[in-house]
C-alpha cells in the first residue's frame, strides 16, 4: 500500500487533492489540519469517514505535531497555509509565521527514511512584484514562465506577507531537499477554482451577487485578465508532478494557459449561464491590482505529459450550480 500525507487537507485544494488520492486503490491518505482556514463541513466529514483516510487535527506550527505520524510515507503534499486577502492585510505577521513554521516543522520531520518525496505548494502571488514593475516594458512575461526573476516591489506592503512567505518557502524547501538528499518538487498554483473554494474569490463573489439579483452590477476594473484552472485539473497535475522524477528540484506551474480572459468577460459568461442581463457598471480598479496573470504551462507538459483539459465553458456552469445550491442552503438555515 502507498501512503500519502496532505497537509491543509480541510482547505480548498487540499480537500480535493486528498479526496482524489483517497479514490485510488491501494492508497492510504493522512490528512493534517487545524481548521485555521479550512472547515469541517459535510464534504470533509465524508472524506475522513473513508476507511483509507486518517485525520490528524494538529497545529503544525508546534513541532510536536509529528509525533502522531509513524512509519514511512511515499508522498508528502504540503499545502497548509493561511491564505485570503483579508488575512494578508489584517494579520500579516500571523500569515508569515504560520506559513513558514508549518513548512519548516514538516520538512524537519521529513528524512529519506520516512518520506519518499516532498511537494511544496507555492503561488502565483510570488510574481506580483515582477509583473507590477516590468510588465509594461516586458510583455514577454505573459504567459509567465517559471524562470523569470522574482521581485518584491515594496516590503512595507502587508499584502506581501503571503507572497513573501511563499517565496521564502520555495527557498527553504529547495535547499532542505538539496542538503538532505530528499526529493523535493515545488509547484505554483494559478487561479484554481471549483466547489468549496470559499466565498472571498471572484467567482463565488460574482455568483453570490447574481443570486442576490444585483442590478446594476458593479465591477471594479474588469479589463484585468486571469487564466482559471478547474480544481480537477489542478489536483491531477499536482499528482503528476509528485510522481515525476523529472520534477525533482524543479518549480512547475499548475494552471491553464490557453483561456486567459478579461474579468468583465468572465462576469458575462456567468450572467449568460444564469440567464440574467443586468446593467454592468464599471468603476476604477483597486490600486495595485495586477493587470494580467497567465501562466506558461509548457514545463508541466514537458516534464509530466499533463495538460489541463477542462474548459471554462465546462467548469463555470458546474461551479455556478454548486454555489447557487450552497447559497440557497445558507439562506434556508437563517
Amino acid at each position: 500500500m502507498k501512503r500519502a500525507i496532505v497537509t491543509g487537507g480541510s482547505g480548498f485544494i487540499g480537500y480535493h487533492l486528498a479526496d482524489y488520492l483517497s479514490g485510488q486503490e491501494g492508497m492510504e491518505v493522512t490528512v493534517i489540519d487545524n481548521f485555521a482556514r479550512g472547515c469541517s463541513d459535510r464534504m470533509f466529514q465524508s472524506l475522513i469517514g473513508k476507511a483509507n483516510v486518517i485525520f490528524i487535527q494538529a497545529d503544525m506550527t508546534e513541532k510536536g505535531f509529528y509525533r502522531q505520524l509513524s512509519g514511512k510515507y511515499d508522498y508528502v503534499y504540503h499545502l497548509a497555509a493561511i491564505n485570503g486577502t483579508k488575512n494578508f492585510y489584517e494579520r500579516p505577521y500571523d500569515v508569515l509565521r504560520a506559513n513558514i513554521l508549518t513548512l519548516m516543522n514538516m520538512l524537519e520531520w521529513c528524512t529519506p527514511d520516512n518520506c519518499g518525496s516532498f511537494l511544496y505548494s507555492s503561488s502565483s502571488e510570488t510574481y506580483a512584484g515582477t509583473i507590477n514593475c516590468f510588465l509594461e516594458d516586458h510583455a514577454g512575461y505573459i504567459p509567465t514562465r517559471e524562470d523569470i526573476p522574482l521581485t518584491i516591489d515594496n516590503v512595507l506592503n502587508p499584502r506581501w506577507s503571503y507572497g513573501g512567505s511563499k517565496l521564502i518557502g520555495e527557498i527553504i524547501a529547495a535547499n532542505y531537499g538539496r542538503v538532505n538528499h530528499l526529493p523535493v518538487k515545488i509547484i505554483r498554483y494559478h487561479n484554481i477554482y471549483g466547489p468549496r473554494m470559499g466565498f472571498d474569490h471572484v467567482l463565488p463573489e460574482f455568483i453570490k451577487r447574481i443570486y442576490d439579483g444585483e442590478n446594476p452590477f458593479t465591477i471594479y476594473g474588469g479589463e484585468e485578465t486571469r487564466a482559471f484552472c478547474d480544481v480537477r485539473d489542478g489536483v491531477r497535475a499536482t499528482e503528476a508532478v509528485m510522481l515525476s522524477e523529472r520534477c525533482e528540484g524543479e518549480i512547475v506551474h499548475i494552471g491553464k494557459s490557453d483561456e486567459e480572459i478579461r474579468i468583465i468577460d468572465l462576469l458575462k459568461k456567468l450572467l449568460n449561464i444564469a440567464g440574467r442581463n443586468p446593467q454592468i457598471k464599471v468603476e476604477p480598479a483597486p490600486e495595485g491590482c495586477v493587470l494580467r496573470r497567465c501562466p506558461c504551462t509548457d514545463k508541466l507538459y514537458r516534464l509530466t505529459g499533463y495538460r489541463a483539459e477542462i474548459s471554462l465553458d465546462q467548469g463555470l456552469p458546474e461551479i455556478y450550480e454548486w454555489y447557487m445550491r450552497t447559497y440557497q442552503e445558507m439562506e434556508g438555515q437563517q
